[in-house]
């Protein structure tokens, strides 16, 4: 997985939020971070399906209690199956949900699972830097889920021949996904969901590899 700073890529991304100010303040942020960004915006579920069947955004960043349509209450369950649709439809669009209910999302953790693009999850009330970086993270194919969502560790066997053709039998990602016979993006979307299940995300000035090494062995998934 690349680590390059996603600033220098010319991006769009799609901010969803039925809140003007929020909507704003989000923009104003994106806008600052990532200069050369194309940021749309929507304010209802189905603008958001609008925008993102039209301008194709490399990244979405939604708000859960959203409206279906102009007029209509604000509802979590409306976010909830955009996000639904929008990973079924797309299954390589990178993610941040930015909300007050992300305890919600417990019900997409199936779906969460086998999405193939980026994917965080940041809480409303904290800090905007917080939001900054798990859009960075999404951006980079990085994903990220609360800990009160990894409740157990949960390794699915194509992780444990990942890490142990990594790191017992020293491959890299192109020959580890000839090893297992499956093409070499899939190999990279191993790599993001073990990470977050042995919560393992980028930090500056460390090697997420390594750093995934450790977990592991901490974890008695490799020797």
């Amino acid at each position: 997985m690349s680590l390059n700073s996603p600033k220098r890529v010319k991006s769009k991304i799609l901010v969803v939020d039925d809140h003007e100010a929020v909507l704003d303040g989000t923009v104003n942020l994106l806008t600052k971070q990532y200069p050369e960004a194309d940021v749309i915006t929507a304010q209802t579920a189905r603008g958001a399906q609008q925008q993102v069947e039209g301008a194709q955004p490399d990244l979405a960043i939604l708000d859960l209690s959203i409206p279906e349509q102009p007029g209509d209450m604000a509802r979590t369950e409306t976010g909830i199956q955009l996000l639904r649709t929008l990973m079924e439809q797309y299954p390589t669009l990178n993610i941040v949900v930015q909300s007050a209910h992300v305890r919600s999302l417990v019900r997409l953790k199936p779906a969460i699972a086998t999405h193939e693009g980026g994917f965080t999850i940041v809480d409303k009330s904290l800090p905007l830097k917080e939001m900054l970086t798990k859009v960075d993270w999404a951006l980079q194919g990085v994903v990220y889920t609360p800990k009160e969502m990894r409740t157990g560790l949960e390794v699915k066997p194509e992780w444990l021949e990942l890490l142990t053709l990594a790191f017992q039998e020293g491959l890299q990602d192109k020959a580890i996904a000839q090893q297992m016979n499956v093409a070499e993006r899939t190999v990279r979307h191993y790599w993001t969901k073990v990470q977050d299940a042995l919560g393992v995300y980028p930090e500056p000035g460390k090697n997420i590899r390594i750093q995934t090494q450790m977990r592991a062995k901490e974890e008695g998934l490799i020797d």
